[in-house]
């Protein structure tokens, strides 16, 4: 790995961690102290409009519907989220969010928003070009090269487990 990467890696890897933490002090402290970063992002992901089919919602965290269910089975104990069966097709299970769960999401949204805001406060316009670009390079190229965790065809290897596969070639 060279200087470069090293310091691409390390910059990459404190600011993902930094983003976590502050979002977990954030998120679960306060009125919502009885809330996982897991129950935060599933509920994010239930979203506001309306409500979503577990197998939906499963496919969207990239998670199996029996954790999916385990998930939202504490979620509608704690009185954030929803659950009931679809008027047209009683075989779907779908979920929303209650009150307190409108809540911490609109909490978690203005997170986001806020967090934005301050990095963008600090840029002057080129910077703000610059760092939107790289971004988006950078969000393109994880969305294309580890959309797939089967790798065998790029390196020969079969990926194990959630992380990706990252070819040398």
């Amino acid at each position: 790995m060279t200087k470069t990467s090293r310091m691409v890696n390390d910059l990459l890897v404190h600011l993902f961690n930094n983003i976590l933490a502050m979002e977990e002090h954030a998120m679960t402290s306060g009125p919502f102290a009885d809330t996982s970063m897991t129950e935060v992002h599933t509920i994010a992901a239930i979203g506001l409009g309306e409500p979503k089919s577990m197998s939906e919602l499963a496919k969207a965290l990239r998670v199996t519907t029996g954790t999916l269910t385990v998930g939202i089975g504490n979620l509608v104990k704690k009185g954030y989220v929803e659950r009931f069966r679809c008027a047209e097709d009683k075989r779907v299970v779908k979920v929303g969010l209650t009150k307190e769960g409108r809540r911490l999401c609109r909490l978690h949204d203005h997170f986001h928003a806020a967090m934005a805001e301050t990095v963008l406060e600090e840029l002057s316009e080129e910077e703000t070009r610059l760092l939107l670009h790289t971004l988006t390079k950078l969000n393109v190229f994880m969305q294309t090269k580890y959309q797939s965790r089967d790798c065998s065809a790029s390196c020969g290897q079969q990926n194990v487990g959630e992380l990706p596969c990252i070819s040398q070639n």
